[in-house]
């Protein structure tokens, strides 16, 4: 197996958050490909080789910015979930919080949820982040309510990548010690 090192691993209660890895892909494009990815670039109609390149796009950002999102899977299973964490790339006006549940069997339990906290939690920690925000769907009701759930708010002041193709809405995140 090969993997991005160093990288940290961080665990929660029922879950270990890692770098994306090669055996990841399979996952990735299995939810790239359904309709789960409506909401994120190219949505579930995307090409096989443009989600191998968003793929790529995901383990590059760990290389070039030194972070990135983490998959997260539950303890003792190496079975990707979904993706949860830090996100900055070239020419975004803030950092982000992401999340994506790639399987039906992240959903309902509150696996990205926790997940989140956790990344939340070493973006604002071992990177210094002093704020975060997360670019929303209007229409992706879920994961509205899930920053709503994290302690987020709704920031119509707040400015939105260029490379967006419609405007959505911003959730900032609660800054370090406030709890959510």
């Amino acid at each position: 197996m090969i993997t991005l090192s160093p990288t940290p691993v961080l665990e929660t209660e029922r879950l270990t958050l890692r770098a994306p890895q090669g055996s990841d892909w399979p996952h990735w494009r299995s939810f790239h490909g359904s309709d789960r990815a409506r909401f994120i670039g190219g949505g579930p109609d995307l090409p096989e080789g443009a989600s191998w390149r968003a793929f790529g796009h995901v383990v590059g950002h760990w290389v070039l910015r030194g972070f990135g999102m983490f998959v997260f899977t539950i303890k003792g299973d190496d079975t990707a979930l979904g993706m949860t964490g830090p996100w900055f790339p070239e020419g975004w006006p803030e950092h982000e919080l992401g999340w994506t549940a790639w399987s039906p069997a992240a959903e309902g339990r509150g696996l990205v949820a926790e997940a989140a906290r956790a990344a939340r939690d070493h973006a604002f920690t071992a990177l210094g982040w002093t704020t975060a925000v997360s670019y929303i769907d209007s229409d992706n009701l879920r994961s509205i309510a899930l920053a709503q759930r994290l302690g987020a708010v709704l920031d119509p002041k707040a400015q939105q990548p260029a490379s967006f193709d419609a405007p959505g809405l911003v959730y900032r995140h609660p800054a370090p010690g406030a709890t959510a």
